[in-house]
């Protein structure tokens, strides 16, 4: 393996572990808001864990978008 394609394993094992911590988050808050909504918490509190859920969701999908679908610059010029 050369040194160029051990870097880039670097990097995107460093992407997939930040993907699986948003992941988690993401698991962590929805289930923190169903529980919330069975106990009859305050529904600003349940709309807020709803809101972060959705964020993390979001910012999982902007990430792998950005990373493992990105064309890099200078495959955009001829």
């Amino acid at each position: 393996m050369d040194e160029l394609q051990a870097l880039d394993e670097r990097i995107y094992g460093e992407i997939d572990v930040v993907l699986l911590c948003l992941e988690s988050a993401r698991r962590r808050a929805e289930r923190a808001a169903s529980e919330l909504r069975a106990a009859g918490a305050e529904d600003f509190l349940v709309k807020a864990l709803e809101r972060t859920q959705e964020e993390l969701s979001q910012s999982a999908k902007r990430l792998t978008q950005g990373t493992f679908f990105a064309i890099p610059d200078a495959q955009l010029t001829l």
